[in-house]
């Protein structure tokens, strides 16, 4: 069983400590210390929701109920959609509006409000890219009257809760918070509805990390060493989602398997090398909340669908897991919105996993359908260096002036800021303005003769498809409502931001996929543009000339094979016309479901529904399975580590929580990297604290005992650092295996301790180093390690529960839980090898829908549905997930009356 204990304690913020110690001693007293026990209790109970009896709910137009089964989890009833979607509102308010309350803060820039000084330069940067302006515009001028009408109705039912509660009644955090500042929270509006798409946006933009990362190398490595750590997709052994098809050249519409055009993506970008502002820029990104999950190769999902032809009940199953951040309560939040009766005035019968703060169902199925979603990965932003002066910056030659605006941030518990944020016309606001460091940027970037003069150096524009207003909040109700594949298709067209593979099915047999979003045609630049370097934005060759047709982006129906499946990896093979990404997820997760469904309906067999829940939990390492035979063969003279070697031998390579031969690999792998290529990584690159000493950057050639040596320390997230350990790293590894002198597998001879000369060289120093790694981790009785040991979840609400002292920690984290899978397994419980082996990423819900009886699904969610620390459901269904278990999820009244424990009736 798992320990319900909080994680090791974070670093405090300085700007907050003085705060955080007076909130302690406030909690000390709330937590119960003699006459202040009744008073405690009551505070922490005084949030928990009325689930039974009635409620008033002014703007009802008829009685709404809500019944909650035996996880808290809520379907409601109601008559109107205006009705349904007030009594979300209210609902979701009664069970988690700190959470709601917060990400209208972070999607605002207005976190400092809340939270005080420490705030004020994630305020800024996020004011700056202004997703609250942008979430506006949509709502005044791109989405229906029916959706402006359900966003008005959501918010009405949020503040009629609002209007009764206050302070400890709104939640636990409450209480804490008002020791600190007077804060009250404001009515709810539908633009702070439609501004959680923006940050689901950013979390999901694709592959603007790995395009700073890459930049970051050239101080360390030459290009053709880069380009050795981002190979190419393996298309032959890892099928896309799309197998086949193409676009007609005239009418730009895709046709599955048709046959295909020659490919047109561009080179190399033309920019390479000026590490000083990219680095500042990668330091500013680490500070935005990242609500999803450290952006990069490692956040992603698994979703895929089996027609009826190969399942146990005629009928399509379809399987769906996002990865994202572990954290307290989960991102999602069950629900079931039904109405009596559907009619032109009760247009909804749907359930699923919803956002708190945001009307509708995002995944799940309705009567008729079913769908799920992965990131499709699609690089969506660009970063520009701009030649700026007081003035306005240049581009085609001329001057340009910025668009200009001013914003005051105001701060709780201080004077107010304002800042001043500079705009370009094409490539987006000026990001670079709001960090110190990347005041003087550019000063050393390589750009060539044809860059203008970099005077004091260049400033740094983000492009990104998220600050064009949109649809897509139109697109949730949408899929909410199809009934068929058409209606399916006509709302992924304008699910623009963040773009998701959608994968569908209904009960009449269909499966499919369709890829949306709206994703940027780039200009031919000097020898082509591709995205994967920033650009130089003077020049107009490198500016984006529209965007990829609706009607050119690949979808199947039906497909012959009679499944398809999405985990991240490429949509097409390299010959579609368009340049989605040059970094997809690199398809071992994705591959893995292929053959698991393959080794099950080969000769005739059938998948079940237990089938597709073993599928989610299966932890086999594809790393592991190539890299354990050059493990075992090496000679190991050492005892002591040969007895851990041993555990190797015979292993099936499955990842599961008691495996010592698992936590001995991973330990192994991590070692592997971190001597192959972590080491060698720039400091901005490797770990925080990680600090070693090395030859300054721009030394080259051989080292001898004259070179000097210089002191450095890593300066990135431990979840975000490299070498991240995701099948990237595979393909890295996969393509040197064999090669046993390659230049990666040898390390630098230093004085006195000579270094690697080969690949059997360095894997014995890894095995060596994994010995030891896990003797001071688990302890020196190989008999006593175990994979869980090492690889622990914590759950932390994420923000007074990640800043603090342990004792208000302890209020509101859980954990930690010892749990299998891993880094790219299809049961992906993420690590950064970079950065050490706790989880940084999981299955953030399950669900498999039955489209032959709807009553037949499973779900569960990472936590439970509320948000108030120590209410039953805060993470009751947790130790469930960990197990691999599903909960029975009912959908007809029938099913969920024969569920329900508790029903509340919401009266006009």
């Amino acid at each position: 069983m798992p320990a319900n204990k909080s994680g090791p304690v974070p670093r405090k913020k300085k700007g907050r400590r003085g705060r955080l110690v007076a909130i302690t001693v406030v909690l000390l007293l709330v937590a119960g210390i003699g006459f202040g026990a009744f008073w405690g209790v009551s505070t922490v109970r005084a949030s928990f929701p009325q689930t039974t009896g009635s409620l008033k709910v002014p703007g009802l137009t008829n009685p709404v109920d809500v019944t909650r089964d035996a996880n808290g989890i809520p379907q409601i009833y109601a008559d109107t959609d205006e009705d349904l979607f007030r009594a979300q509102g209210y609902v979701q308010a009664q069970d988690r509006f700190w959470e709601m309350d917060v990400r209208r803060h972070m999607t605002a820039g207005r976190l400092s409000e809340m939270f005080g000084k420490s705030q004020v330069k994630t305020d800024s940067f996020l004011r700056t890219m202004g997703w609250h302006r942008v979430a506006q515009k949509e709502y005044d001028t791109k989405l229906s009257p029916a959706t402006k009408k359900y966003l008005q109705s959501y918010s009405a039912g949020v503040n009629a809760y609002l209007k009764d509660h206050e302070g400890s009644a709104l939640s636990l955090e409450y209480a804490a918070l008002g020791f600190q500042n007077d804060y009250k929270p404001e009515k709810w509006t539908p633009v702070d509805s439609v501004a959680w798409l923006k940050a689901m946006a950013w979390d999901l933009r694709g592959n603007m990390q790995e395009e700073i990362d890459r930049s970051l190398m050239t101080s360390r490595f030459t290009p053709a060493q880069i380009n050795q750590l981002y190979p190419a997709y393996p298309y032959k052994r890892n099928k896309p989602i799309v197998e086949g098809g193409s676009v007609d050249p005239a009418t730009k519409q895709f046709k599955p398997g048709a046959a295909a055009n020659a490919a047109s993506a561009g080179a190399a970008g033309a920019l390479t090398g000026y590490q000083s502002q990219l680095s500042s820029l990668s330091k500013t990104l680490d500070k935005v909340p990242a609500l999803l999950g450290p952006n990069g190769n490692g956040i992603g999902s698994n979703s895929w669908v089996v027609s009826g032809a190969h399942t146990t009940t005629g009928k399509p199953l379809l399987a769906n897991d996002p990865h994202l951040a572990p954290q307290m309560p989960s991102l999602w939040y069950q629900m079931g919105l039904h109405c009596r009766t559907t009619s032109p005035k009760c247009n909804y019968d749907v359930s699923g996993f919803t956002f708190s703060g945001m009307p509708g169902v995002v995944i799940g199925h309705n009567q008729d359908v079913s769908w799920g979603m992965t990131n499709l990965g699609a690089d969506v932003t660009d970063l520009y260096l701009e030649k700026v002066d007081a003035d306005g910056y240049l581009y085609d030659n001329r001057q340009q002036p910025f668009v200009t605006r001013k914003e005051t941030i105001k701060v709780a518990g201080g004077a107010s800021r304002e800042i001043t944020v500079r705009s370009t016309k094409n490539n987006g606001p000026i990001v670079s303005d709001r960090d110190s460091e990347l005041a003087g940027v550019g000063k050393d970037a390589p750009v060539g003769n044809a860059a203008p003069d970099r005077g004091d150096g260049y400033a740094v524009s983000l492009r990104w498809t998220a600050l064009n207003p949109g649809k897509s909040m139109d697109a949730v109700f949408e899929l909410n409502r199809a009934k068929n594949w058409t209606d399916f298709r006509k709302a992924a067209g304008h699910f623009e931001v963040p773009s998701q593979n959608l994968i569908y099915a209904d009960t009449k047999g269909n499966i499919g996929y369709q890829a949306p979003g709206q994703i940027p045609v780039r200009g031919k630049g000097d020898g082509g543009f591709d995205g994967t370097y920033p650009a130089p934005g003077w020049d107009p060759k490198y500016q984006w000339t529209g965007y990829v047709p609706q009607k050119s982006l690949p979808y199947e129906y039906n497909p012959k094979r009679g499944y398809i499946v999405t985990a991240n990896q490429a949509v097409t093979d390299e010959k579609y016309p368009y340049l989605l990404t040059k970094d997809w997820g690199y398809g071992s997760r994705s591959q893995r479901i292929n053959d698991l469904i393959q080794s099950k309906i080969k000769d005739g067999g059938k998948v079940s529904t237990d089938d597709m829940q073993a599928f989610q939990k299966d932890n086999s390492s594809e790393i592991a399975r190539l890299l354990t035979p050059y493990l075992t063969k090496i000679d190991i003279k050492d005892k002591y580590v040969r007895d851990a070697q041993q555990l190797l031998e015979g292993w099936d390579f499955t990842q599961e929580p008691d495996s010592a031969a698992a936590a001995y690999f991973n330990a192994v792998w991590r070692n592997t990297l971190k001597l192959a290529f972590g080491n060698k990584m720039p400091k901005e690159l490797r770990p925080e604290g990680q600090c070693l000493t090395v030859r300054p950057a721009d030394e080259t050639g051989p080292a001898d005992e004259n070179d000097k040596y210089v002191r450095e320390c890593g300066e990135r997230a431990g979840d975000t650092a490299q070498p991240d350990g995701g099948d990237r790293w595979y393909e890295v590894v996969r393509g040197i295996l064999d090669d046993p002198n390659n230049a990666w597998w040898k390390t630098e001879d230093r004085p006195g301790r000579p270094g690697d000369k080969n690949r059997d060289q360095l894997l014995a120093h890894a095995m060596a180093d994994a010995r030891y790694e896990l003797t001071s981790k688990l302890g020196k009785n190989i008999d006593n390690w175990s994979w869980g040991r090492l690889h622990q979840m914590f759950l932390k609400n994420q923000t007074l529960g990640t800043d603090g002292p342990g004792m208000l920690q302890g209020l509101f984290n859980r954990g930690p839980w010892n749990v299998g899978g891993g880094e790219a397994a299809v049961d992906a419980t993420g690590w950064n090898a970079a950065g050490g082996y706790n989880v940084t990423w999981v299955p953030s819900m399950r669900m498999v829908v039955n489209l032959a009886d709807l009553d037949k699904s499973r779900w569960i969610n990472l936590t439970g549905a509320s948000g108030h620390a120590y209410d039953a459901h805060y993470y009751d269904q947790t130790d469930k997930w960990a197990k691999g278990e599903l909960l029975p999820w009912a959908y007809s009244e029938d099913a969920v009356k024969k569920a329900g424990k508790d029903t509340l009736t919401l009266s006009p």
